[in-house]
């Protein structure tokens, strides 16, 4: 097996974005006790929270960033008075008005200053201080979490693309399943298939599962196939092209619906990731296909759900935020506070979590990026605490080690 972090190390010639491949994508799904289900996405690249939440009632805004579009005036989507939603993300504004969709702004991890994707997400998947060597540790804190439940079990880890999940990673088993191998059967082939599965449940519709969504695949990559060859005039459309098309929110909405039909069962927590969120050049136009792409997972999820939903709770996490003033090519460079996204009926929403820092320059962090006023391992502290009854003392001591939970946000019902 290759790790990803060697995988990752050896494409670094595909540029810094290698951390955010759309290649790398993982689902990873566990079963505890109770009726509460957790979902973690694990936004890789590094989310502009500034973009996606956009605190334009701090008009410093608009002066660090005159071409990233700020603002109701460019089409985000007022949800305060002082914040607005990127308006890629406008059909979860419903979700918003019922209380099922929330935000915390100014979180990071504890890491700063070096800007690694690699340790980034290394760091927030295993929960962690910039005490603790990520190196050294074994699991992620989701798998401490199982650990620590009696009666919780592992049911499945399941490996979606070439991606590891470290923050499921550990004592509780998992197990991998890549539906980026392509299956590629002729029809006597997949009637076969089914015959030999037809009276076994478990396995008939994880195949069937696994045909629908590299059938999602293989549509993807003759639509890129055919979008990349020459066009009038000269001009070559590549196949990274397509990454707002409808093929990429497609895929993205496969494996929710994989997520939620595990989440319906016995399955409990659910993590995966979704990629494609370094936007150092042109973010006005790079951001939206990941953002589209988050909005339409969240989406399905409450639909696929059905009456789960109400006991549901989905975080959105990235590794960390980017620099408050945009750069010299219209994007955003790796910067320190960022924002998380929270949804579920579980979920007390239409606000806005977090204490707001400002953006003057003596408020900035490293006079550069957004100051973090919160660790974002608190919240998701508080969510293993309200949603499957983990002791504070166990919470800081073993799952997040060396972190002070510090008063409970309240942000569940």
């Amino acid at each position: 097996m290759i790790s990803r972090r060697f995988f990752l190390r050896g494409a670094a010639v595909l540029g810094c974005s290698a951390a955010a491949h759309p290649l790398m994508s993982t689902v990873t799904l566990a079963a505890t006790p109770g009726d509460r289900r957790l979902v973690v996405i694990i936004l890789r690249g590094a989310m502009d929270g500034l973009d996606i939440v956009q605190p334009y009632g701090d008009p410093l805004l608009a002066q660090m960033r005159p071409d990233l579009g700020v603002g109701p005036q460019n089409g985000a989507l007022d949800l305060d008075g002082f914040f607005a939603l990127h308006p890629a993300m406008a059909g979860l504004m419903p979700l918003w008005s019922k209380g099922e969709l929330a935000f915390t702004h100014a979180v990071s991890t504890p890491y700063r200053d070096k800007r690694s994707h690699f340790d980034g997400q290394d760091m927030l998947e295993a929960g962690t201080g910039m005490d603790v060597p990520v190196s050294m540790i074994r699991d992620g804190w989701l798998n401490r979490l199982l650990q620590s439940m009696p009666g919780a079990r592992a049911e499945t880890a399941y490996s979606v693309g070439a991606d590891e999940m470290p923050v499921l990673a550990g004592a509780a088993p998992a197990m991998a399943w890549a539906p980026d191998a392509w299956l590629n059967l002729s029809g006597q082939g997949r009637a076969l298939l089914e015959h030999i599965y037809h009276d076994d449940a478990l396995f008939r519709e994880a195949a069937a599962e696994a045909m629908t969504i590299t059938d999602t695949q293989a549509a993807e990559a003759l639509v890129a196939q055919q979008m990349a060859a020459p066009m009038a005039g000269g001009t070559m459309v590549t196949p990274g092209m397509q990454a707002t098309g409808a093929g990429a929110v497609q895929k993205a909405d496969a494996l929710a619906q994989f997520a939620a039909s595990r989440l319906r069962e016995d399955t409990r927590i659910a993590a995966f990731s979704l990629n494609g969120w370094d936007t150092h050049r042109g973010q006005a136009g790079a951001i939206r296909g990941p953002a589209t792409r988050l909005a339409s997972m969240i989406l399905t999820l409450q639909q696929e759900l059905g009456a789960a939903w109400g006991k549901t709770l989905v975080l959105a996490m990235t590794e960390f935020g980017r620099t408050a003033r945009q750069n010299g090519s219209r994007g955003t460079d790796h910067g320190t506070g960022g924002a998380m996204v929270m949804a579920g009926g579980a979920l007390r929403g239409g606000r806005v979590y977090g204490r707001w820092p400002g953006l003057a320059e003596a408020d900035l962090y490293a006079g550069r990026d957004l100051m973090p006023t919160a660790d974002i391992r608190a919240y998701a502290g508080w969510a293993l605490a309200g949603m499957f009854g983990a002791d504070r003392a166990l919470l800081e001591r073993a799952i997040f080690p060396g972190l002070d939970l510090g008063d409970d946000p309240k942000f569940l019902l």
